[in-house]
């Protein structure tokens, strides 16, 4: 009776015309630059994370710099970001704090990204492509916001905007999923697509500008 009442609750809570929809097997398509193309995520539940894991799939021959995920609060609009800063380097920020990944010999085609961090030592972990890039530390004892505004394709210089298109990301991205725990990320796929905050099986999202949801190749 609990988890019925869960999971009514959970659906009253979503945003009118907004079901969630199962994305097994497709991609949003970012076809072109522009500060006007995104997808807003809606989480399953809203809490302050002590610790998270975040996991996506993109695909981009882009040289410049671009957002990949972006959580923004009123007051922070970094609160977490993962960005790619050249080729090369990925760029994680928690409560705009920022450390720097560089992965060596990363080659051109589709990569995997899964990254975690917990508040209590402020350890982040980066995974590229099922192997270990490093750990740093930043945050130690930080919570990330839940009212939270998350964003694919643009990077939030302000709550829900701020975009700018030299920034913006021009390409493929799939199997988003977000947890409110640190998960071993060896032992983690082929689930990495199941989160309880965000799960790309039971999504629900709003695209706005020149997105397109297609299957992938």
């Amino acid at each position: 009776m609990e988890k019925l009442l869960l999971a009514v609750l959970l659906l009253a809570s979503l945003p009118a015309g907004m079901p969630q929809k199962d994305l097994r097997g497709k991609v949003f398509i970012f076809p072109k630059q522009s500060d006007t193309a995104y997808v807003t995520l809606i989480p399953r539940v809203r809490r302050p994370l002590k610790s998270f894991t975040l996991c996506l799939r993109a695909f981009t021959d882009l040289t410049r710099t671009y957002s990949l995920f972006s959580y923004s609060t009123r007051s922070k609009d970094n609160e977490l970001l993962l960005f790619a800063s050249k080729q090369g380097e990925y760029e994680l920020y928690i409560g705009n704090a920022k450390v720097a990944f560089k992965v060596p010999h990363l080659r051109h085609g589709p990569v995997h990204l899964c990254v975690s961090w917990e508040s209590v030592s402020g350890i982040a972990e980066l995974w590229v492509n099922g192997k270990p890039v490093g750990r740093k530390g930043l945050r130690r004892g930080y919570t990330l916001g839940r009212d939270a505004k998350i964003i694919l394709g643009q990077e939030q210089d302000s709550f829900g905007g701020g975009f700018d298109a030299k920034q913006s990301f021009v390409g493929e991205i799939w199997d988003v999923s977000l947890w409110d725990r640190v998960v071993l990320l060896k032992s983690l796929c082929p689930f990495c697509y199941i989160g309880n905050i965000l799960n790309w099986r039971a999504l629900t999202y709003q695209a706005k500008g020149y997105v397109v949801v297609k299957p992938r190749l």
